[in-house]
């Protein structure tokens, strides 16, 4: 089989376009095909052309499940979780408010969370002045700007993926 070689979807059946191919383990899948994925499914290279048809079975059964799911709290600034707290279920947009539901976000039940923490990423930068001869030059002991990512991880009990990160605030916090 060589590079340019026709290329068909084993999901729909679809031909493939030259730069369209979604390899996975045992197959060949079609950009189409891939965009119906879960936003959180990251290992579709290592997964089977089985794992990946129920997959996509489990996202259409998911839009039915978001007919059902009433979000009575959000929590977040850019992405936000929408929580139905009478079905004890959750849902990840970065949608706003009056169209978080256009994406087909994931309906995960709170059943599913092993665990959940907070990462805080901090990025140092050095400042410098100016010397003499109007070259930067460090100053004496080094002085840095700090600012810092919060992040909440996730980890899931979930056939289709198992963790996800949600970033809690929208640009660096500095401190």
């Amino acid at each position: 089989m060589g590079l340019f070689d026709k290329k068909f979807c084993d999901i729909c059946g679809e031909k493939i376009g030259l730069l369209g191919n979604k390899k996975l383990a045992d197959g060949n899948m079609c950009k189409d095909c891939a965009r119906k994925l879960s936003p959180f499914c990251d290992d579709r290279r290592q997964s089977t052309l089985e794992h990946i048809k129920a997959h996509l079975q489990y996202r259409e059964e998911n839009k039915i499940a978001l007919r059902s799911f009433t979000p009575n709290l959000t929590l977040g600034e850019y992405k936000k979780v929408y929580i139905d707290t009478m079905n004890r279920t959750f849902v990840v947009s970065s949608n706003s408010p009056s169209n978080w539901d256009q994406e087909n976000p994931d309906v995960i039940p709170m059943s599913q969370i092993t665990s959940c923490g907070l990462d805080i990423d901090e990025h140092r930068t050095e400042l410098y002045t100016q010397g003499r001869d109007g070259q930067r030059v460090s100053y004496n002991p080094p002085r840095y700007k700090y600012d810092y990512d919060f992040n909440l991880d996730f980890r899931l009990n979930n056939p289709y993926f198992d963790d996800f990160q949600i970033r809690l605030n929208r640009s660096d916090v500095e401190g």
